[in-house]
């Protein structure tokens, strides 16, 4: 394990993100707490829990806040939650160079701040837990008591350094009653690196009330910041609930999946929930960050440039379609004039470059901006972010061996597993990369000899990948990931995800056989040692998209239905994770676009050719009669794509603005072009 992956571990650890009940529940991975609803929510029922004490955490953003609610039941079916609160843009001084670019004002309040409720001049008790809810916002629900129920909700502004609590008080009783409500406030202060940073914990609860029978009464609680002489901002309950469910209705609205499983859909709603919230405000304008406590207001080479830029097109959030343009643009503004790497990320208010070593960053840029800019349908854009994408690829040739492969000096792990000075990721990726140039060239109306080059170039890298990485590992003809390795690894799966499928059976084996665990894909197969399972969300997400994408769509299928059952309704939810065991499997963003993929790029195997055309290769599983995704705004469009099957065909249709553009009946796995006009 590298120095700052051990480092990072610490970190966790002391700040609390992995407790040491969680970890039990890490054991109990089987266990399914929670079920979807019908209204894309879902629910833990407490009624009948014996599995306690459980935690979990969620975390909520918004473009100035973002905050991780960590909330336990214990056995007694009591609630305790800390908030643990981020103003990832307001930078703290502090003395440890480990801390210095992720030292965000951020501070974790528990329930002893609350507000004292009293009930017939008795302090008034929320006692037992009856159940919790997740629907973009999270909500826990009380037994009544004498009474009265008790609702708190938490959900952030979606503008504003504002996170909220929202207390819903009802009388269920048959008569009057009468409540005090008593004071919150907490003011903090301290210098930070741009002046002083004012933080304020407050209620605007009145004092007493009186409910009548059936009525309900909302207060908030409120967790703010303000910097030097700024002015709080104007906050009510309803005014920040408002803005949250505005951007979830936004994100309901588009890109709709509708498959004949309810905790797949509902994940997918999630997954766009999750992708699209933890977009921030920088000096650089909007962009997208992974958060997990630790990433903030900042851009990687791998989480934003190839992960969650190409999603933003097809769910039509011009809020992301911005945040995507500004990283490719940061990426382009920092191209090296000495033919050095490019730089793997930007943090610290995406000012400071950050990348010790290659670790394929130009091929992850590449392979992420063609698609995104394909998929944007928009020549301007395109234009505009031209020169980054030729110096990725010139690079990327630049670093071509004599063995056709692309050498890295590492690749997005970091040093965390070997890698040697070549691997299969960085190579495959610029294989992608090339494909889709190759038709962003055409698209741009390019000189064609241009075009001829990249095809040329991906050809010959193709045969590299296979001449050099394919091998029999495990007594599998699949691939090894480097040069030395003697391991199954979980980025095998990338040549499937650009479409070289060779050795996609001994590939399907190692991912969904050798290297499958409870939690998805390993990321190292080491069978007989006490290493312990280590897991990258990511790789079960290429996995996935790669497997439906190459026609092992009943094989996929069952294991996409293992991981979503876990992930949604499992031990740690609602969307997909980091890792574990480090960051104690944060919710980070990027992971749920992947997510999003893997039903666009993987079962309906759509890959854009140019500004208004694409390609079809659908899979359907057999288990599976229909799957529709509608209200694609790809290509500066909308359109819907349905795939029904008839007999032992699928029949395809695709309406672009109410009209049936393509209708046609196709087996599996079978390529048709459409064109949007």
């Amino acid at each position: 394990m590298s120095t700052k992956a051990y480092l990072t571990i610490l970190f966790v650890l002391a700040t609390g993100l992995v407790t040491q009940s969680q970890a039990q529940d890490f054991k109990n991975q089987k266990e399914l707490f929670w079920r979807p609803n019908a209204d894309n929510s879902i629910t833990w029922d407490l009624t009948r829990e014996t599995r306690l004490s459980h935690n979990d955490n969620i975390e909520l953003s918004g473009t100035q806040v973002s905050g991780i609610i960590r909330y336990e039941v214990t056995k007694e079916k009591q609630l305790r939650i800390a908030r643990d609160i981020l103003f990832p843009q307001l930078r703290k001084y502090t003395k440890s160079n480990e801390s210095l670019y992720r030292a965000y004002l951020r501070d974790t309040y528990t329930d002893d701040l609350l507000p004292v409720l009293t009930l017939a001049d008795k302090k008034y008790e929320t006692g037992a837990l009856d159940s919790v809810r997740i629907n973009g916002k999270i909500s826990f629900y009380f037994k009544e008591r004498d009474g009265l129920t008790v609702v708190r909700s938490f959900f952030p502004s979606m503008q504003d350094r504002c996170l909220v609590e929202k207390w819903t008080l009802v009388n269920t009783g048959k008569t009057p009653c009468t409540l005090g409500i008593g004071a919150t406030e907490l003011k903090q202060e301290e210098a930070g690196w741009h002046g002083t940073y004012h933080r304020r914990v407050f209620t605007d609860a009145q004092r007493n009330i009186t409910l009548q029978p059936g009525k309900q009464y909302d207060f908030g609680i409120y967790f703010l910041a303000t910097l030097n002489d700024e002015a709080e901002p104007p906050v009510s309950v309803a005014a920040v609930e408002q803005s949250r469910d505005t951007f979830l209705d936004s994100i309901a609205t588009n890109l709709r999946l509708h498959s004949p499983d309810k905790v797949i859909n509902t994940l997918f709603y999630f997954s766009k929930i999750r992708a699209a919230e933890s977009i921030f405000r920088s000096r650089y304008g909007l962009v997208h960050s992974p958060g997990g406590g630790n990433y903030y207001v900042g851009i990687w080479a791998n989480d934003q440039a190839e992960y969650s830029g190409p999603l933003f097109p097809y769910l039509g959030y011009q809020t992301g379609v911005q945040a995507a343009m500004n990283a490719y643009r940061i990426f382009q503004r920092n191209l090296p004039k000495d033919g050095g790497k490019i730089w793997a990320s930007f943090e610290m208010d995406v000012t400071f470059p950050f990348g010790e070593r290659d670790r394929g960053d130009a091929a992850m840029i590449a392979f992420g901006a063609t698609h995104f800019l394909l998929a944007s349908g928009d020549k301007k854009k395109a234009e505009e972010l031209w020169p980054l994408i030729t110096w990725c690829l010139d690079y990327c040739h630049k670093r071509t061996t004599s063995e056709g492969i692309v050498a890295s000096e590492s690749d997005e792990l970091e040093g965390r597993f070997p890698s040697g000075s070549a691997n299969l990721s960085t190579s495959s990726l610029y294989y992608g990369a090339l494909i889709q140039a190759a038709r962003l060239v055409k698209a741009m109306q390019k000189p064609a000899a241009l075009r001829t080059t990249y095809q040329q170039r991906a050809q010959r890298v193709a045969t590299a990948i296979e001449k050099h990485f394919g091998a029999e590992m495990d007594g599998l003809h699949t691939y090894k990931y480097y040069k030395e390795n003697t391991t199954l690894r979980s980025w095998i799966c990338l040549p499937l995800v650009v479409g070289l499928n060779q050795r996609k059976a001994g590939t399907l084996d190692a991912l969904f056989d050798k290297l499958w665990s409870a939690n998805g894909v390993l990321t190292e197969r080491t069978p007989g040692t006490d290493s312990p399972q280590v897991f990258w969300d990511r790789g079960s997400l290429y996995a996935f998209r790669g497997a439906f994408k190459a026609g092992a769509a009943d094989r996929a299928l069952e294991r996409l239905l293992s991981y979503s059952t876990t992930r949604l309704t499992g031990f740690r939810v609602p969307y997909a994770v980091e890792a574990w065991p480090e960051n104690g499997m944060a919710h980070l963003s990027a992971e749920s676009a992947l997510y999003c993929r893997i039903f666009t790029e993987g079962i309906l195997g759509l890959e854009p050719t140019g500004f208004n055309a694409f390609t079809l290769r659908p899979n359907l599983p057999t288990a599976w009669d229909h799957l529709t995704i509608s209200q694609v705004k790809a290509f500066n469009t909308t359109f819907d794509v349905d795939l029904r099957r008839i007999k032992d065909k699928l029949q395809v249709k695709v309406v672009h603005q109410g009209k049936v553009v393509l209708q046609r009946a196709l087996r599996n796995d079978a390529t048709v072009e459409v064109l949007l006009r």
